[in-house]
Order: C-alpha cells, then sequence, then structure tokens
C-alpha cells in the first residue's frame, strides 16, 4: 500500500524545497509563529481555520489536508469537541460529505456527543446545507434510536424533509419512516410536521392517507387554539414554537385537503361541504396582517373551488364563470393557475367541451409552465410538479381526440418526460397508452422519442433494482 505522507512532512518539505524558516511561512501564512512552532516540535495540531492558512500558503486547493487531518487529529486522538466542530463547519462549506460521515461515525461511539451534534446540525440545517445536516442528523437518531425523546423525533423530521425529492417510492419510504415519530414532536411542532406529511401524501395520490393525516391535523389545531386564545385572555405567554402559519391554517387547510379527497373520490357534493366550512371564517379572531392574507386566500380557493366541485361534477354552465373569476384574479400566482387550468381541462375532456378559446387566452400563462420556481414548501415542491405532469397529460388528451397532432404529441412528450424524472408511474403508463392509441398518427421522429423514453425507463429499473440473473 503506498504511504501517504503527514501534514507536517508535507510541510517540512514545502519549506524546504522554497528555504523558508517557521517565521517566514508565518509570515507568508498569516498563523503566528508561537503556534507553527509548537506545531511542528510538540506535534500539537493547528485548528482549521489556521490549517486553511498554511494550505493556502502552500499554493493547495482548500480542504486538501483535510483527510489526513482528520486521521491523524480526530480519529487517532481522543475526540475533542472544540476541535471537531470546525472542521464538520468547514467539510460542510466544502461539501466534503465523506468526511462529515467518517467524523460522525467515530464520535457516535459516546452518546454525548449526542446533543452537541444535534445543535450543530440544526444550525446547517438553518443555513441551508442539507447534504451535510443529513449526516448528522442520521448519526444522532442512530445512536438514540432506542431512547423516546423529542431530539430523536425531530430528527426524523428533519431527514424526512431534507430525503424528500423526485422520487414517488423514495418519498414513500421518507414518509411511512417518518410518521410514527410525529406524536412525540412537540405539540405546535405536530401541525407543521403532519401539515408537510398531508402534503407528501396528496403528492403520492394516498387518499387515505391524506384523509387521516387531515383529521388528525385538525383535531390538533382546533385543541391549541382554543388554548392559545385563553392564553391571550389571561396574558400568558404565547407557545415558545412558532408555526409556518398562523395558527387557525392548520384547520382550515385540513378542511381544504379533506375536500381534495372527496374530489378525487368524485364524491363533489360531500367536497362542497368541506368547502364551505373553510369559506366562512368568521370565527377567526385574529386581526393581524398576516392572519388577514390567509383568510383572503381561503375565501378565494372556496369561491373558486365551489365553481370546480360544480363543474367537474357536470354543470357545464359554471365553466364562462370560473375563466371570468381567474382571468380577474389579480394576485393568481402560477401555482394558482396550473391547478385552475388543470380543472378546466379535466371538465373538457370529461364532458367533451370545447376548451379551444379558454387555451387560446391563457397560452402564455401556459407556456410558461414549463419550470417551477424552487421553494421549500412541500406543497409547492411535492403537490405541484405532479398536477403539471397531470395537466400536460390532459392538455395532449384534448388536442390529440380533436386532431391536431402536432400539439397533442408536443404536450404528451412534454408531460412524459415529466412523469419520468418524478418516477410517477401511473401518469407514465398512461402518457404510453395515450400514445399507443394514436400512434398511427405520430411522426418517425416521435416515434423514436417515446422508444428512448420506455428504454430510459427500463434502464432506471434494471440499474435500481440489478440486472436479472441469466444462469438460468
Amino acid at each position: 500500500m503506498e504511504h501517504t505522507p503527514t501534514i507536517l512532512a508535507e510541510l517540512e518539505d514545502f519549506m524546504k524545497k522554497n528555504d523558508l524558516t517557521v517565521a517566514e511561512l508565518a509570515d507568508r501564512s498569516g498563523v503566528h509563529q508561537r503556534t507553527l512552532n509548537t506545531w511542528v516540535t510538540k506535534h500539537r495540531p493547528v485548528a482549521i481555520h489556521q490549517l486553511d492558512r498554511i494550505t493556502l500558503a502552500m499554493g493547495l486547493q482548500e480542504g486538501f489536508f483535510y483527510e489526513r487531518y482528520i486521521d491523524h487529529y480526530i480519529i487517532e486522538r481522543s475526540p475533542d469537541w472544540r476541535r471537531i466542530e470546525p472542521v464538520l463547519y468547514r467539510c460542510a462549506e466544502l461539501d466534503k460529505l465523506e468526511a462529515i460521515q467518517r467524523i460522525v461515525g467515530h464520535i457516535m461511539d459516546n452518546l454525548l456527543y449526542s446533543p452537541k451534534l444535534f445543535d450543530a446540525a440544526e444550525k446547517l440545517f438553518a443555513q441551508g446545507r442539507h447534504a451535510a445536516a443529513l449526516w448528522l442528523y442520521k448519526g444522532v437518531a442512530e445512536a438514540e434510536k432506542y431512547q423516546h425523546s423529542e431530539r430523536l423525533a425531530i430528527c426524523q423530521y428533519r431527514l424526512f424533509t431534507i430525503q424528500i425529492g423526485d422520487d414517488k417510492n423514495q418519498n414513500l419510504k421518507a414518509a411511512t419512516r417518518f410518521e410514527p415519530f410525529v406524536e412525540r414532536l412537540d405539540e405546535i411542532e405536530q401541525l407543521d410536521a403532519l401539515k408537510d406529511l398531508a402534503n407528501v401524501y396528496r403528492s403520492l395520490d394516498e387518499w387515505d392517507k391524506v384523509d387521516e393525516t387531515a383529521r388528525k391535523m385538525k383535531e390538533k389545531a382546533e385543541i391549541q387554539y382554543t388554548l392559545t386564545n385563553q392564553q391571550k385572555k389571561r396574558k400568558r405567554e404565547e407557545p415558545a414554537k412558532k408555526l409556518s402559519r398562523p395558527l387557525f391554517v392548520y384547520i382550515t387547510y385540513a378542511d381544504l385537503l379533506c375536500a381534495r379527497v372527496c374530489d378525487a373520490q368524485g364524491n363533489y357534493d360531500q367536497a362542497l361541504l368541506f368547502t364551505f366550512n373553510y369559506a366562512n371564517l368568521d370565527w377567526v379572531v385574529e386581526t393581524d396582517e398576516d392572519t388577514q392574507h390567509w383568510v383572503s386566500l381561503f375565501k378565494h380557493w372556496a369561491q373558486a373551488n365551489t365553481m370546480v366541485n360544480k363543474l367537474l361534477s357536470g354543470d357545464i354552465s359554471v365553466l364562462h364563470d370560473y375563466v371570468e373569476y381567474i382571468s380577474a384574479s389579480s394576485d393568481t400566482t402560477e401555482e394558482d393557475r396550473i391547478v385552475q387550468l388543470l380543472n378546466i381541462m379535466l371538465a373538457a375532456n370529461r364532458f367533451h367541451v370545447d376548451v379551444d378559446d379558454v387555451l387560446s387566452r391563457f397560452e402564455l400563462d401556459i407556456n410558461s409552465f414549463a419550470q417551477l420556481p424552487a421553494s421549500a414548501d412541500m406543497y409547492t415542491q411535492q403537490v405541484l410538479p405532479h398536477y403539471l405532469v397531470h395537466f400536460g397529460y390532459e392538455l395532449a388528451y384534448y388536442y390529440l381526440y380533436k386532431g391536431m397532432y402536432s400539439d397533442g404529441f408536443k404536450h404528451l412528450k412534454s408531460a412524459t418526460l415529466k412523469a419520468i424524472i418524478l418516477n410517477n408511474e401511473t401518469y407514465f403508463i398512461n402518457c404510453l397508452g395515450l400514445f399507443e392509441h394514436f400512434k398511427v398518427y405520430a411522426m418517425d421522429e416521435t416515434k423514436v422519442e417515446f422508444s428512448k423514453f420506455i428504454e430510459k425507463v427500463w434502464l432506471n429499473n434494471v440499474k435500481k433494482n440489478g440486472a436479472a440473473d441469466r444462469r438460468g
């Protein structure tokens, strides 16, 4: 095995080649001469920020010596958190994730480091360094897996948040792993956790789980809303934990989710009852600006969704009113527009309605749907991309059945590619079925592209599951 020289050996070789004294190196690097002398003569390690200065003075890239520093001054010595913590932060800044994993694996035999590692993970998470924080949370969660602690529950919540991505199968696994830990969270933090969990299940079309999670969230939110208002009347301090939304939102959002479950099940009358629940917000006692913003949003959504429920149940007479309503809404976001136009396309395809004029009217919006804005919100991050796939499929369906093959195949290709990226098996199969039905009208170039889509999914499955054993 090839021997790797120590950091000190390389430093001494550098000084010899460049004919530098310790004093001259100190001047060049900005590290105090006494510190360098102590390191060279007594082998007492320098701090990581001092090593960074020395590395720069040697003309080497940032973090060049980190692996050896971890070997010689962390793993081969008694762990010292004062030395370890700065190394973790620097490794996070330089995306040296394997180095972080090694440090965590070394120190977590000692449970005394668990609180310190957790605090470091929380700082990294707050900074948006989620990939680095992931390994710290994993270390704490593994060390405390037999503890019934809130810290373990928070670790699992953070791991859930970080691991949610484009792959539906992985998202389902992450949600299933996290769900048992929700009850261990602080009662206030449980509300955001349930909201996030419900939105992930919503993106997966797990409607029974959405319904169960939403009802649980509503029950807990109603209790907290009552308690909080009682505390305000008695002029007691509010809970230290802060929510991402005003407290009443978790009650009304639960009704919105339950309405969405009913929509998915085709029970539009029951959906209307839930919609009426979040349309009437006279019981909300707060009057601050943030509360009024959310009250306005729910009233807007209730008005629109009342028309949508009628539209999707077959009352086409409300289509004109719905189109005029969404056109007149000055504060409509791109996220809202995707859902609104999806509703119109669902009605158009279900009841054979010509909506060419509507599509022409919103052409600019449709063309802007190619790229959703980045967001940390679980709904925007998880639910909307799948709505976008669904919208693309419905748009392709509409055009193909009208004989507008160029437009139809254009949107079908886009929807198929998005379904592959999201690992949305349902809509990938739907897109392929629609393509097969109209394949005779496709140009050769389009047929080749769909063949490549199929091959791509096959190759992804082979990589994920491993090649089949051909020996028989």
